[in-house]
């Protein structure tokens, strides 16, 4: 057990000087009663002596080899304890800390079975997202193909319309599948990072350019909080913190309303960070989704509607890659106010004319 077992003979010694003390009394009220007493006063110390002895050795070997050793047999044999740490030695009984030992046992059991059945009941969520996810490009792909060997082949336009269609689908398909092998990655710590010095402002301008036109398509203004005249030097994986902004900007796309903004600031958080905020004015997020939202394929419309795309595993990568780092993400939202994800990174340099907001 984690703590040894005191030596303690308190339970063998309370026993046996209660036994001993009915038997002085019986024996000893037996010889005043026949008048033997002052003649045999002797005679009954040394009784009394002998058996409070005999007693305590018998309670006490008793004990330790029926009671403990049946309760270690039974830890034993149902695995209750990782590695048990019993003397193989006879040792002496404090069941104090033993009924403690057992206690804090059955209290870590349980935790484990919680959590254990919490972990279940996510990956069956999980199991059951991902098959939602992949069967309806599957099925799309299924159908068209199906279509054409029924003969739509035979039509030239029906034909490349439809290998269009199918060519989206698996394009789909691979998307997804690159996101659950990044995101794989990323939890198993298998995703090298390299390390670099960039302008953290040129790559948001960057981002934005290349979703100038999806953002055109829903009115969508991107727009910096300022003008930003001096570059911003931070020390993270281009790559990556490229993909965490145009995760995010996506979704703000997405759930923002149509002819809003969704708007970049980069700001001194203390002397080594800088927190980039990307702030929306959308449909905003209900207080009761917010601690599950970086949750693969965990979304907040319930309806099961796919019809603004993506992978589902969005927030769930942007979460990992900034932890990744070393870093913090952080969610505000209110319903129909909007959202605003912010990040740190680790700052390299700042302008003298940028000391207090870059």
């Amino acid at each position: 057990m984690a703590t040894r077992l005191k030596k303690s003979y308190k339970f063998a010694f309370r026993s046996s000087l209660l036994i001993t003390t009915v038997l002085a009394i019986f024996i000893g009220g037996f010889l005043w009663y026949s008048g033997q007493l002052s003649e045999n006063g002797t005679l009954l110390i040394m009784f009394v002596l002998l058996a409070f002895a005999i007693s305590f050795l018998v309670i006490q070997i008793r004990v330790e080899k029926y009671i403990y050793r049946r309760m270690k047999k039974i830890y034993d044999d149902v695995s209750l304890l990782e590695s048990t740490d019993f003397p193989l030695g006879p040792v002496t009984t404090d069941m104090k800390t033993l009924t403690a030992e057992i206690e804090r046992f059955a209290k870590d059991k349980k935790i484990e079975i919680d959590t254990l059945k919490i972990r279940e009941a996510y990956r069956k969520d999980f199991l059951g997202n991902v098959a939602h996810e992949l069967k309806t490009p599957l099925f799309t792909v299924q159908g068209y193909i199906l279509t054409l060997l029924d003969g739509a082949m035979e039509d030239k336009n029906v034909r490349k319309k439809y290998l269009q269609r199918a060519k989206k689908g698996v394009e789909r398909l691979i998307y997804i599948v690159k996101d659950l092998d990044l995101i794989t990655k990323l939890e198993i710590g298998d995703l090298n990072l390299q390390y670099g010095e960039f302008d953290i402002i040129e790559l948001v301008h960057t981002v934005f350019e290349l979703l100038e036109i999806k953002a055109s398509k829903k009115g969508v203004s991107l727009t910096y909080d300022m003008a930003y005249d001096q570059p911003i030097l931070v020390n993270a994986d281009r790559e990556k913190i490229q993909q965490v902004i145009s995760n995010l900007i996506v979704n703000s796309i997405k759930y923002g309303h149509r002819d809003g903004t969704t708007e970049v600031s980069v700001e001194n958080l203390i002397k080594n960070k800088v927190i980039i905020r990307i702030t929306d004015n959308g449909e905003g997020i209900p207080e009761e989704h917010i601690p599950r939202i970086f949750e693969r394929f965990y979304r907040v419309d319930k309806s099961g509607s796919r019809k603004e795309g993506g992978s589902g595993l969005g927030l769930s990568i942007v979460k990992h890659i900034i932890e990744a780092h070393g870093e913090k993400i952080y969610v505000e939202s209110v319903p129909g106010v909007g959202s605003e994800f912010s990040f740190t990174l680790e700052k390299v340099g700042v302008s003298a004319e940028g000391e207090e907001k870059i």
